[in-house]
């Protein structure tokens, strides 16, 4: 009875394993926001790991280099157990395969974001069974963009409200350098 119980238990732990829920949230994170981190934070209530996504677009100039993204996004979510952060110069759907992850989380800013991503989301769906689930953005978030705070920044607007305070700092002494 007692090496009966054992095995039940054992492939009892082994499916909850291998049914580990994973996703990944994409982005730029150029840089990172109130509102990529109201997302993160609520996506990561949702699966037993999120993995946050740093994507390289190599026709795109950016402000920070990936590792800099990557770093305040290790800083700015470190109180999350559940959070990891990596990057990728791929496809997604190449990513999420490699990575044995099921599910793409979006946050949605506006009808606009919208169009776009659904598309997304189908080509996603059809090529690999990956499903995107989309989040709204926060109310208080809804108007951020990392190319906001950047121009904000540049002029010397006060972004301090946008951006946690690593990233208001990373961004001032960025803008001091000349934007290099």
């Amino acid at each position: 009875m007692a090496l009966l119980r054992l095995k039940w238990i054992s492939t009892d732990l082994l499916a909850s394993v291998c049914h580990m829920k994973r996703a990944v949230c994409p982005g730029s994170f150029d840089p990172v926001t109130f509102g990529h981190l109201d997302i993160i934070e609520r996506a990561s209530a949702r699966f037993d790991e999120l993995v946050v996504a740093v994507l390289v677009n190599r026709t795109k100039s950016s402000l920070f280099t990936v590792e800099e993204r990557m770093e305040m996004i290790r800083e700015t979510t470190a109180h999350l157990p559940n959070v990891r952060v990596d990057s990728w110069s791929g496809l997604l759907v190449d990513y999420c395969k490699s990575n044995e992850i099921q599910s793409i989380v979006k946050g949605l800013r506006a009808v606009t974001d919208f169009d776009y991503e659904l598309q997304m989301a189908q080509v996603n769906l059809q090529s690999s069974g990956v499903e995107t689930m989309f989040m709204a953005t926060a109310p208080t978030h809804s108007f951020l963009s990392s190319s906001l705070v950047k121009e904000l920044a540049h002029y010397g607007g006060n972004v301090s409200s946008m951006v946690p305070e690593i990233v208001n700092t990373a961004l001032k002494s960025r803008v001091q350098e000349g934007g290099k």
